[in-house]
């Protein structure tokens, strides 16, 4: 808890000081150019070997600084992107719809870029249907796509009444309703300072890309999609999930060629940022049994 707390510390002069940059100055930020000509904006850590190239994809109105403590521990050893989709972080906002397909061809205009062969896809929250999309892109390169508390349930039957229920506040008042969204996905004890720099700075993301990505995002479960889409990837999906909400595996295994979970206790939405040690250490043991 004294670390998680000192961690809060750093976010906060990080904000005052960088302007939300919690990524280091020199970050040598690349350009890929999209689909439809928007600027994508990556980094690249590590040297290329012969393990396959780390890709982390960040969720809904964040960016590639929720990775922060993933970086120097993953770069020891393998090559590691981290990308801001289309209208996200330093890339471009041109795009008239953020749909999950235009941000997965995102991901395939830097893997191209880098010529990378062998690629796992890590993706937190949207970025997990997003990294799906991505591998049905790459049929011959994405060996494996790793979920970060996402696909909880591709079954889930969302009716009309609560889709509009959850996206309508947004189209009415995006900062307010997403600074309130936001604050629901924590776990009990969660220091205050980290959830409030979480729900300010996804509050602030341009409201014309979050609310075209979540209408997109939400629209999956409304017919289906979710299902037919997890159909559609050909390798193996991994979960590393927090404890927050429930994750039905036997749902998931229904449709998908391959599909395991591994659970983190007592943890929020952003286990990643929130207990990175014992979250590192769990993604670890999943990219190995991936790369084999």
């Amino acid at each position: 808890m004294k670390k998680f707390i000192r961690f809060c510390a750093v976010l906060i002069i990080a904000l005052s000081l960088q302007g939300c940059a919690l990524v280091p100055k020199q970050t040598p930020y690349r350009n890929a150019v999209s689909f439809d000509n928007v600027p994508i904006a990556y980094a690249v850590y590590g040297e290329a070997n012969n393990k396959p190239l780390l890709v982390f994809v960040h969720g809904w109105s964040c960016d590639s600084r929720y990775w922060y403590y993933q970086v120097p521990y993953f770069s020891k050893n393998y090559q590691v992107v981290t990308i801001d989709l289309a209208g996200h972080g330093h890339s471009g906002q041109a795009r008239q719809s953020y749909t999950l397909l235009s941000f997965a061809e995102d991901i395939k205009a830097v893997v191209d870029q880098l010529d990378a062969k062998r690629v796992i896809l890590i993706g937190h929250s949207m970025g997990g249907p997003v990294s799906a999309n991505a591998a049905g892109l790459m049929p011959n390169r994405v060996i494996g796509i790793i979920g970060i508390d996402t696909i909880q349930n591709v079954e889930y039957p969302l009716t009309d009444e609560e889709y509009n229920e959850m996206f309508n506040p947004f189209k009415e008042d995006f900062p307010s309703a997403a600074d309130g969204f936001v604050r629901t996905m924590f776990a009990e004890n969660t220091p205050a300072p980290f959830i409030d720099w979480i729900a300010k700075d996804m509050s602030s993301a341009p409201p014309h890309v979050g609310l075209s990505a979540m209408e997109n995002t939400l629209g999956l479960y409304l017919d289906g999609g979710a299902m037919r889409l997890y159909e559609s990837v050909s390798v193996p999906i991994r979960a590393l999930n927090a404890d927050l909400w429930p994750t039905d595996v036997e749902a998931n295994r229904r449709h998908m060629v391959s599909f395991e979970l591994t659970v983190m206790q007592h943890a929020g939405h952003f286990i990643m940022l929130e207990r990175p040690d014992e979250f590192n250490r769990k993604l670890s043991r999943i990219i190995h049994e991936l790369s084999k």
